[in-house]
């Protein structure tokens, strides 16, 4: 089975996740897989590119289980985070440094890391039972995919930490108020909502929608958001090791079990 699953849609291109046995959880293998769909997308020069996701969820973020099931040695649970978290980080960049609109359809919750990708994207539909959640302090992660570096830029910097050190849940309507989300509907009409954002799009000239985002995400930007992510990187390959990061993810498993 793919982990991402592609579809041309009128010009635009649709990269599913794929994975909804997990809630679209992240391991490396997908987001490499990710990262590969996107390359070649780029490479197809698409009138926008949708981001979207089969079954109940978008992503549920780095999937617990894979980190615990790579514990057995402290080395080998840091090798694995820096696949995944080193990845997603990469993919984000790669969405921000891609040369058409990124569109999101967010049909359900998303959580942890892979918030990343909804916040790189440019117009966002949101399903009015969606919602986004860190859960960071409810495991003992560091926050990664851009928590730290894209977030505080998009709400401020008060809502962010509180966000986080409260575990809040933003939901639909509150995502839009803040502008994380550009419109909320029922899941049923999302793609619809989506197909007719690319519509409109694709009326205008590809040259000028590819300028103004050469330029809003300019090399400089996109370098400083790097150096943020690094930094949540070195301080989640930190964080994971401990024991009580490992009780934490424990437990967790646990209470979804």
């Amino acid at each position: 089975m793919s982990y991402i699953e592609t579809e041309s849609r009128d010009g635009a291109l649709w990269l599913w996740l794929n994975r909804p046995g997990r809630h679209n959880a992240l391991v490396p293998a997908m987001v490499s897989e990710f990262r590969a769909a996107v390359a070649r997308a780029a490479e197809q020069d698409p009138s926008a590119l949708v981001l979207a996701a089969r079954g109940r969820s978008f992503s549920t973020g780095g999937d617990v289980a894979g980190f615990l099931e790579n514990s057995g040695s402290l080395q080998a649970l840091q090798e694995y985070s820096e696949r995944l978290v080193g990845g997603l980080h990469a993919a984000i960049l790669d969405l921000l440094a891609f040369p058409a609109p990124v569109l999101a359809a967010i049909n359900g919750p998303v959580t942890g890391g892979s918030t990343g990708l909804m916040l790189a994207a440019d117009l966002v539909a949101m399903a009015e039972d969606a919602f986004v959640q860190p859960y960071y302090s409810e495991v003992g992660f560091s926050p990664d995919g851009g928590w730290t570096a894209l977030l505080p830029d998009r709400i401020g910097t008060a809502k962010a930490l509180q966000i986080q050190y409260r575990n809040e849940r933003i939901g639909a309507t509150e995502a839009l108020v803040l502008g994380l989300a550009t419109c909320i509907c029922p899941r049923e009409q999302l793609e619809s909502q989506i197909g007719s954002w690319t519509s409109e799009i694709a009326k205008g000239y590809a040259q000028t929608h590819r300028a103004t985002r050469e330029k809003i995400w300019d090399e400089q930007r996109r370098a400083e958001v790097k150096s943020r992510l690094d930094q949540e990187k070195a301080r989640f390959l930190e964080l994971v090791t401990r024991p009580e990061t490992l009780e934490g993810m424990r437990d967790f498993k646990k209470e979804r079990a």
